[in-house]
Order: structure tokens, then sequence, then C-alpha cells
């Protein structure tokens, strides 16, 4: 049998970043790709509350616009008790501001940016015009403004924000910018619960490396999916504590690691009900023990609690497909989050049994069906080139995107601009937690998904919109593709800028 190297990677569980090891013999590779294991159950002192992420102001101009005034800026912020990291972050030291809108609002952003390089703010799981994205072609230099303005028109739901610079976002979003945008929509189920703060709570969790009790900055590749730190921050705040004061609360968890894969659970295994996935509300509970997310990944999950009780949610075993020489993360266990529960809780009202309309689009439906291979840094063999346009998609049309892993590593699959709907993994029918709209998507070795896709409302022949893994040292080596949406009678405008120099040499 001739191993050729797509074979091998298949084989070890492996990618490209292994290679130069192969030469070690197995021993010696096992020992520099797994590394350590890591596990806090137990282990942690959750010793500081944590709240909600503030509300962002905003305000209404003389047009009717929601305006937010969002700084991107650095700062110093003490994760342990006496000892001060540098850090960056929006409107503050670290995270950002939590955004809310409603569902036909016209919004407007002025986002500054004050930290010493240009860097740039994507609205992950938004539908918008490609021009105020926030990808890599919307780069806000040091000292400048950048102003996207766009009409909120999608269903309620935990969208976030966070960098998106061209070979760099893994590290802007390990210095601490990111924080959710919550999208309202009268048509959502309103028995759930809903005070900000109160029973209704984002959880941002993180993973992170601390030096002496200080932030380790160097977020280098730790796996072969990337940086794996061996601590947790929620919402910026190391060994948290919860206080709940409702029977029941919800929890809008967002997975806001660079490569970390979790498996959220209680530490009793108690049931709970999700009820949302990225891009809103689920049609109906989905009524379980375990929810997996990926980098990127937001579930929002009802758990009910008892009046003095302290439970902690914990990850482990997350379904990450790693071969027995990857170092994916995929045997690590952590205690992430203590809920404390007041001796005497406000009642609250039972989760529907129904939440929300999904309709769903027939696969016949599709006009194209397009296939992607993530490989070794590429998509279908190519890697990411800004002056390279990969797709060309047709405005009201609706198209299956066929997507896998294809070297044995585990992979993601991140779409801008659109919410799609999976409708099948590995050929069977998805479970209930993939019922509703998604951006993203894990793909671990071996697995396909099929993905069925709508794109309306917004077209551009000069500006594209990207696709890429979400796993972001991934995504900074070059695993990320662009396309355009056309309209009616629009042809393919001049390609978007050249690469500088710099990109060209790191990319080929």
């Amino acid at each position: 049998m001739t191993f050729t190297r797509r074979r091998t990677l298949r084989l070890l569980g492996g990618s490209a970043v292994v290679l130069p090891a192969l030469g070690l013999g197995l021993p010696a590779l096992k020992a520099a790709v797994v590394g350590k294991e890591i596990d806090t159950v137990g282990k942690v002192t959750f010793a500081n509350r944590v709240q909600a992420p503030p509300l962002a102001p905003s305000r209404i101009d003389g047009e009717g616009r929601r305006v937010f005034e969002l700084g991107i800026r650095e700062g110093r912020k003490e994760f342990i008790a006496g000892r001060r990291s540098p850090t960056w972050g929006v409107n503050g030291d670290y995270l950002g501001p939590t955004l809310r809108a409603k569902r036909g609002e016209t919004v407007l952003f002025n986002v500054a940016n004050d930290v010493n390089e240009a860097t740039s703010l994507h609205w992950h799981g938004m539908h918008l015009p490609p021009t105020m994205d926030g990808g890599p072609h919307q780069m806000i230099e040091q000292g400048a403004t950048w102003s996207p303005t766009w009409t909120i028109d999608q269903p309620a739901a935990s969208l976030w924000y966070h960098p998106h610079p061209h070979g760099k976002t893994a590290q802007h979003l390990y210095r601490g910018v990111a924080g959710m945008f919550l999208i309202d929509d009268d048509d959502a189920a309103g028995s759930l619960p809903h005070q900000y703060g109160v029973d209704d709570i984002p959880v941002i969790v993180q993973d992170r490396r601390f030096v002496d009790g200080r932030l380790d900055l160097n977020e280098q590749m730790a796996g072969t999916t990337g940086f794996l730190g061996d601590e947790l921050l929620v919402n910026g705040v190391h060994g948290p504590y919860l206080e709940v004061f409702t029977e029941r609360i919800r929890l809008r968890l967002l997975n806001g690691s660079n490569a970390r894969v979790y498996n959220f659970h209680f530490a009793d295994d108690r049931r709970f009900q999700q009820i949302a996935s990225d891009g809103g509300l689920l049609p109906a509970p989905h009524t379980t023990d375990r929810v997996q997310l990926s980098p990127g990944e937001r579930a929002e999950i009802v758990v009910e609690v008892r009046a003095g009780e302290r439970l902690v949610l914990r990850s482990d075993s997350p379904a990450t497909g790693s071969g027995f020489v990857q170092r994916d993360g995929g045997s690590d266990r952590f205690d992430v989050l203590q809920l404390r529960a007041a001796s005497t809780l406000a009642t609250s009202p039972r989760v529907p049994a129904r939440l929300a309309h999904v309709p769903r689009i027939a696969a016949a439906s599709a006009t194209r069906t397009r296939s992607f291979e993530l490989a070794e840094h590429r998509i279908n063999g190519r890697q990411m080139r800004m002056d390279r346009i990969d797709a060309v998609v047709r405005k009201d049309t609706a198209e299956i995107w066929e997507v896998h892993s294809g070297d044995g590593t585990l992979h993601s699959f991140h779409v801008h601009d659109v919410q799609f709907q999976v409708l099948s993994v590995n050929g069977q029918q998805p479970h209930p937690g993939l019922s509703g709209w998604k951006d993203t998507v894990l793909l671990p070795p071996g697995t396909a998904m099929r993905l069925i896709m709508r794109f309306t409302d917004h077209s551009d022949p000069k500006t594209p919109y990207m696709f890429h893994c979400h796993m972001l040292y991934h995504e900074d080596q070059g695993m990320m593709g662009q396309f355009v949406v056309l309209g009616p009678g629009q042809r393919m405008g001049r390609p978007p800028q050249l690469p500088t120099p710099e990109e060209h040499a790191h990319h080929n």
C-alpha cells in the first residue's frame, strides 16, 4: 500500500502541522502532539461573581436609526487577584458590552479603532450587506472609525461580534475583542425567561493560559486545531459563580474560544431544555443533558434549579473524533461555572411546547449543489486569497453545500450572511438540536454534512462574503474562501483589493 500524505493524515488523525514530526518515530511523535491532558473537575475555586455583560447604550438619531458608539481599545484586567494583564476590549478592558436591537430596526455603529494596529469587527450570524459585514475587506486602520449601517431582518437570536482581520483573527480575539449581539423579535415566545441580567444571562466561555497569574498573550498552536488553554473564563471572569434568583434560568451559551470544543452538561447530569441554536429559537424545545458547541456556535438552554443548591456546569468528552496522535482537547475535562441558587426563588413559567415557526427550505428548491473539502489548511485545495472569488451565487436562490473534513483533522464550517439548515449528517437525519437555523457546524474527522441556504435581499458584484473553518488557527492559515451574491442583470465587478506582499508571502 502506498502511504500518501493524505492517507497518512487520515490514519493518524493528524493534520498538516504534524507532518514535520513524522521522522521522529511514533513515541516521539505522540509526545510532541498529544501533550498533557487537562482536568479541572473538582479543582476550581468558584470565588468570583459573574454577571451578564452590560447592555451597550444607544440613541435614536434624526433618521430613526439606533446608534451605538464602540471603541476597540487596549486595557489591563485583573483576572487573578493582584495580577493585571494587558488586554484588548470594546468599550472596556476585556470583551465588550451586549448589543441589543429589534427586528425591523436600522442600526448604525461607530466603531473606533484605538489599538496600535488595523483590525475589524464582524457581526457573526448577521444577515446584512457585504460592505457592512466586518470581514477582512472592511479593515479599520489605527485611529480610524468605521460606521456600518443596515436594517435588521431576521428572527430573535443570540449572535456575537469579534475581529476578522485576514491572518490575525485568532490573535485579536484571544486578546479580548468579542461580545454578544441579541436580536429581539415580537414573534418570539414571550413566556421564556427574558429579564436580561436576572433570568436571561449570556455565558461567554473562553479557554486561556496564565503565566504567573497574568494572561499569556502567546496564543500559539497547542494542538492540531490551534490554541488550547488550560483554564476557563466566563464573561471574562476566572473562577466564576452566578447567583440565581428564579426557578428557571436561561443561559445563552457562546463558545468564544479559538479552537476548543465544549460538551456542556451539569455535574448531576440533570436534564435541561435547549431552546435555540445559532440563528434563533428551535421549532420546539429539545430536552437533553448535553449540548456540544464548537468555536463560534451558540445554544440557548433553560435549566430548572432548586432553592439553596449549588450546581456546576461542566464540559467533558466532546465528540472531536481525535486520532491516536492528535491533540484536539477531546480528552480534557473542565468545571466551567457554578450556579448558586438563592434560598427562595421567584416562580418561572414552564417552557412552552412550541417555540417558533422555522420554515423548512425544501431540498428540491436548490438550484445548485456545491462540495467543500476542508483539508490541510485549504478548502478544495485552495488557500484563501483576497483577490480571488471562489463561488458566485444568485440572489433569491437556494443552494445545497456539502461540506466534509478531508484530512483526519477536526474542522468546523461557518458561512457569512446566511443562516442555513442541516439536511443530513453522514447521510442521517440531524439530531433535534440541529433542527433550527445555523451558521456554524462542527466537522469531526469523517463527518459530512449537507447544508441548505437561501441567498436573499443583498447582492454586490464587488464585495464578497466569507466561508471558512472557525478553528481560528486554520482560518488564519488560509482555510477560507470568498463568494459574491449577484442580483438580476449583475455581473462580476472588479476583483477585491490585491493582497499585500506580506499576505502573499504568508499564504503561498
